[in-house]
């Protein structure tokens, strides 16, 4: 979402490092390019205002510090601003007396009834919290049999449907069940509109004051821009609001509304759904997205990815096999499961730090990610014996395999040479071991280098 964005900004910051020392003239050119691009990013003009206003006033006059250069103080200081501007405490309230009550509201079509359920698996998974889905559109056609549907994929609960009763009723037999039944948290799914009506906002407003939640999250699509924060000051008028969730910012959304959403409407983002699996939800870090704006990557982001998504179990006998030198198709399989988990390639160089510098080259490269569809299917048209044994695969094998995966036997040929150039890298590593890997470095692991060991 913030591609655009980070990609201007490192352009200006690029030419204010190059320059020994910054004359106000510099900073002022500078932070109107600043200006340009926040305005371009999509981000609301009092907004926009008040960030560069904030930024000239600190850099201007300012004693820069002797062990950075100028420019770097300058990014700083608009990195600083950054989290001031996306900030604020963006963690749920469990504090209450359970069942904790969570309130979902926004308009139709915005992902409210899929976040619901995206928040539920999280705070199962994470927070080892026992949740209760409870729906109560009761306009919609399906949305209560949706959110049935949702609780199942997760392993959760939804609350039983009864034909006829109204969203009120809904909701206090789901704290009731809730408190009966022991469970942690219980999530309300509201009805949306396509658009914001009195009729809505009632009917919002009398859930709210039924249910008294301790959390009441505005669902709204980050791919409508302004709109979404007009959305967001409409409600925050009406009820108490406690956070904001952004939808689909995996989209080509300019970045906007995150930048605007707090500061108007003054609400914490909390989440932000990042794709459309159940498991693309993430808790809202204002330091870690503004390091991604600035091209500073969010490291921190990719390993509690990494390690949520990693199998342990796996991971260990995996690293037992690489120090006996054993490294077979089965586990090559494993990681691509891992890799394609974490998002791609594309997930994980968004992660990283100078990205948005090398935005064009990564363009130009062309990073297929359905080749890793690709070879998971090779992969998976392999018996346990080739797996294990690549050498088994003969021409008339690997004609069998291109035929029952979809591909070609030179797509085989080449996941053959990639998995045994990655077989002798871990054999190189396995034979060096930590010491050895230390003192000879990286380049010890390529083929040819001449280290003895």
């Amino acid at each position: 979402m913030f591609e655009s964005l980070s990609g201007r900004l490192a352009d200006i910051f690029d030419r204010l490092k190059r320059k020994g020392a910054l004359s106000a003239d510099d900073v002022s050119a500078a932070l109107r390019e600043i200006r340009i691009a926040l305005i371009e990013a999509d981000v609301a003009l009092p907004v926009v205002k008040d960030f560069v206003n904030a930024v000239r006033d600190q850099a201007v006059g300012q004693e820069m510090l002797r062990s950075v250069t100028p420019g770097q103080m300058v990014v700083k200081l608009v990195h600083d601003h950054l989290i001031a501007t996306l900030g604020g405490d963006s963690t749920l309230d469990f504090n209450a007396v359970p069942p904790v009550v969570v309130l979902m509201v926004g308009l139709q079509g915005s992902g409210k009834t899929t976040t619901a359920a995206k928040l539920a698996r999280l705070l199962q998974a994470r927070e080892k919290k026992k949740v209760l889905l409870a729906a109560l559109d009761v306009a919609r056609p399906a949305a209560q049999e949706q959110l049935a549907t949702l609780a199942k994929q997760i392993d959760g609960a939804s609350l039983p449907i009864v034909a006829g009763e109204r969203p009120i009723a809904i909701a206090q037999r789901a704290m009731e069940t809730g408190r009966r039944e022991g469970y942690d948290v219980v999530i309300l799914d509201t009805a949306g509109r396509l658009h914001i009506d009195e009729p809505l906002m009632q009917e919002v407003a009398a859930v709210h004051a039924a249910t008294q939640p301790t959390e009441t999250l505005l669902v709204v699509d980050s791919l409508t821009g302004q709109d979404a924060v007009n959305v967001g000051k409409a409600f925050a008028e009406r009820i108490a609001l406690t956070g904001i969730v952004l939808t689909r910012i995996d989209g080509d959304a300019r970045g906007g509304a995150a930048l605007s959403m707090r500061a108007v409407t003054g609400k914490p983002i909390k989440f932000l759904g990042t794709g459309e699996k159940l498991d693309a939800l993430e808790p809202f870090h204002a330091e870690r997205i503004a390091s991604r704006i600035l091209g500073m990557g969010d490291i921190v982001s990719l390993v509690e990815k990494a390690a949520e998504t990693a199998d342990r179990e796996e991971a260990e006998k995996l690293a037992r096999k690489i120090e006996k030198g054993g490294f077979d198709l089965d586990d090559l399989a494993a990681q691509l499961r891992q890799l394609r988990k974490m998002g791609g390639m594309s997930g994980i160089l968004g992660h990283l730090p100078g990205v948005a510098k090398v935005k064009k080259q990564l363009d130009q490269a062309n990073i297929d990610e359905s080749v890793l569809k690709r070879q998971e299917a090779i992969l998976s048209s392999m018996t346990k014996a080739e797996r294990r044994n690549p050498k088994l695969l003969n021409a008339s094998r690997r004609q069998r395999i291109a035929a029952g995966s979809g591909t070609t036997v030179p797509e085989i040929n080449r996941l053959i040479k990639q998995y045994q150039d990655m077989s002798q890298m871990m054999k190189r590593m396995g034979k060096l071991g930590q010491k050895g890997l230390a003192r000879h470095g990286i380049s010890a692991l390529m083929p040819g280098n001449p280290t003895r060991h």
